[in-house]
This record gives structure tokens, C-alpha cells and sequence, in this order.
């Protein structure tokens, strides 16, 4: 008999509008044995067929779906056809060599992240059904893409909530140590088997390109530059960038990068960011752009708080050091803090700061990670540019 999962009364409204995820206090009972990653059918309260996902009894969400014909099934050709709409809908767009081939849940295929460096692609398989058709998917993706070499991360934290280890290695092909890539008309240097995430944050690709305008003959100060997306961008226009970052390893990724390029405007300092901030202002240093690209400061809702006081500090410390008539670029990927909240945090940290604040665009994460309005977990980068000036 198959395995099937039944709903409480009600429960079935957001899974039908498209909501992937089913979460095990929403169904009422199960019917047949299977195996924790296996493919099941959900339905409604009165037996109507909603759709199928992969079920994981050691997750809080029990099944996540991604078929919604109740006569398709999981084969090669399913996920061939899915991953080609998805990749072609980054082509329509001309994003060029470096996108996000697959963003989970946003492209119907939650759980599975694919990113494209030029001919290497990137992938993180982080639930354990999706993690069974490991094989299968890499298959899928040598033989629908053709890149030269295939390399897993799914080292993120979220594999363990399902039971899973994390994981890394090539797939298939070849993996070079570096891949370089040209975003904006720069060059920069990818290295996916030891980088951020799958290698690289092409979120803010589109967002790095908006911040030239702002750095027209200006000093920038590109604070946790990681490998120097933003530096490099700020580079074409400003007269001199300071990259600032806690990791050895980030600061000479900017080095090889500004030599990658041929700028000569760009230094690379291996700092605590907070730290070097309260020195910068002590010695009264002042810069005509500041860029805040942290981590994420929370990854629950229980850290909100905590977070809520870290994004603060660093946006005063950032207010305060901003030329008068100058640009606070300010970010956050915590999909907790959410754009209401962060906002209420930036007039919080505009008061503290004791400067005049405007805001001049708002912008959310590149077209490549769509968000979608029935999953939003997939909506989660808020950007903002301040013009900050002298009360």
C-alpha cells in the first residue's frame, strides 16, 4: 500500500495555493508504511488529492511537495523538464554566466539548490528525500547542461534538522581550485569547494551593480567584504575602497581579485568589523560610501533579539562614519528580521546616530532567487541605501 498523509480540517488552503512545505502538526493521520525520504501522496481532510513530496518523520516539516499531477512521478524526466524551465527562465532574463539555476521551493523543487558558475555548477541537496535522488539529479544536470564538473555543498546547518550529515565533494567532471567569473563587466575569482554557501552570494549581484552610481569619487568602505563583490563593483567608480573582513582567507580573495582586475584603488584589511568601526571613529575617520553586508545575525526567531541590538550597533557605527552628503549601503539576510523590522531598527539607529537620514532605494535579493508568494522563506534579503547627512 502507499504511503499516504491526510490533513486536519482547514489545513489544505496554503498547500493548495502553493505552499510546499506540510508540517507535522497539520496532518491529522497517515495510512501505509514507508521509508523516511520516500515519495508520498498528501490529501485534504475529505480525501482530495493535494499533492506529492517527500516525507521525513525526523523533520518538523514532515513532507515537502513538489508534484502536484497526481499521475507524475519522480523519474529523471520530471526533474529534467523542471530544472530546464527554471534555468530558462534565468536565461530570458540575461543574467550571463553566474546565476542560481534552482532556488528551492521557488522553483518547485524544495530543498535543491543549484548554482552556475560557468561551466561549474554548484548544488546543495538539503532534505533527505532530495538527498536519495542525489544520483538521479546529478545525472539530470550533466547530461541537461553539459558543465565540466559538478561540485556538492551541502555543508549547511539545515541537513542536520533532517537527519543528515554534512557533505561535500565532486560529483561529477572536474573542479578547479578557482573558477572566474565576470559579473557587472568585472572579473572575480569563485572558489566552490571552500567558499560562502555553494561558493559565492550571487544575491546581490544586481545590487552591487546599483551601488556604483553612489561611489562616484568617493572613499567606500566595504565592511565583511568576504571575497569583494562589492569592493570590486565600488572599484570601477570610487577613488579608493577599503575592504574590511574577520577572514585571513576573505581579505586575500580581494586581494587576487583587485589584481584579477588590474585596481589599484583597493586595499584589503583582515579585522574584526565592529572593532575596526570604533577605531575608524576614534581616529576620526570618516568615508563618503560604508557598505554592511553581514551575515545573518539570527537564523530563529529566538535570536531576533539578539540580532535586532547587533544590526543597530553596526548600523550607528556605520551612520556615524559616512561624510556629510553621504551613502549608508546597509543589508540584512536574515529572513527573521523582517523589512518592517529592519526599517524600524534603521530610525532607531538614525536617532542614536544623532545624523539625518533619507532613504534612497529599497531593493530585494536578484530575480535568479525569486521569492514566492506562497513560500516566504524564499523572500529573505532586505538592501537599503541611506543618504546620511548633518542635523
Amino acid at each position: 500500500m502507499a504511503y499516504s498523509v491526510y490533513l486536519k480540517k482547514g489545513e489544505e488552503r496554503e498547500i493548495i495555493s502553493g505552499r510546499s512545505w506540510v508540517y507535522a502538526n497539520e496532518v491529522a493521520r497517515t495510512e501505509g508504511k514507508d521509508k523516511n525520504g520516500s515519495l508520498v501522496s498528501v490529501y485534504s481532510h475529505d480525501g482530495k488529492f493535494i499533492g506529492k513530496g517527500y516525507i521525513n518523520h525526523l523533520s518538523r516539516i514532515l513532507v515537502r511537495i513538489f508534484i502536484r499531477d497526481e499521475s507524475a512521478e519522480d523519474t529523471a524526466d520530471f526533474f529534467a523538464e523542471r530544472l530546464g524551465k527554471a534555468d530558462a527562465m534565468r536565461r530570458d532574463l540575461g543574467l550571463g554566466e553566474a546565476y542560481r539555476l534552482c532556488y528551492g521551493e521557488a522553483d518547485g523543487l524544495p530543498s535543491l539548490i543549484v548554482d552556475r558558475y560557468g561551466d561549474i555548477l554548484s548544488v546543495q541537496f538539503l532534505s533527505l528525500g532530495f538527498d536519495n535522488k542525489k544520483a538521479l539529479i546529478t545525472d539530470v544536470l550533466a547530461k541537461t547542461f553539459s558543465p565540466k564538473g559538478i561540485y556538492e555543498r551541502s555543508d549547511a546547518s539545515v541537513r542536520l534538522k533532517e537527519g543528515l550529515k554534512p557533505v561535500t565533494g565532486v560529483l561529477y567532471g572536474e573542479v578547479p581550485e578557482k573558477t572566474v567569473i565576470e559579473e557587472n563587466g568585472v572579473k572575480l575569482a569563485v572558489d566552490v569547494r571552500n567558499g560562502q554557501k555553494t561558493g559565492y552570494f550571487l544575491d546581490q549581484k544586481e545590487n552591487r551593480y546599483a551601488v556604483r552610481r553612489y561611489c562616484r569619487g568617493k572613499t567606500v568602505l566595504d565592511c565583511f567584504s568576504n571575497t569583494g563583490g562589492f569592493s570590486m563593483n565600488a572599484a570601477t567608480a570610487a577613488v579608493s575602497v577599503t575592504a574590511v573582513d574577520i577572514s585571513a582567507r576573505a581579505v586575500e580573495d580581494v586581494k587576487y581579485n583587485a589584481a584579477l582586475n588590474g585596481f589599484a584603488n583597493v586595499q584589503a584589511v583582515c579585522a574584526d568589523v565592529f572593532e575596526e568601526l570604533r577605531r575608524y571613529r576614534k581616529e576620526g575617520r570618516r568615508f563618503g560610501v560604508v557598505i554592511l553586508d553581514p551575515p545573518a545575525f539570527c537564523k530563529s526567531a529566538a535570536e531576533v533579539k539578539d540580532a535586532y541590538r547587533g544590526y543597530k550597533d553596526i548600523n550607528v557605527l556605520g551612520m556615524k562614519l559616512v561624510e556629510d552628503g553621504g551613502y549608508l549601503v546597509t543589508s540584512s539576510c536574515s529572513h527573521y528580521m523582517t523589512m518592517p523590522l529592519f526599517e524600524k531598527m534603521l530610525a532607531e539607529a538614525a536617532r542614536e546616530s544623532g545624523r539625518a537620514v533619507r532613504i534612497l532605494e529599497t531593493r530585494i535579493q536578484a530575480p535568479d532567487h525569486p521569492v514566492s508568494l506562497s513560500d516566504g522563506e524564499t523572500g529573505y534579503l532586505k538592501f537599503y541605501v541611506l543618504n546620511i547627512d548633518a542635523r
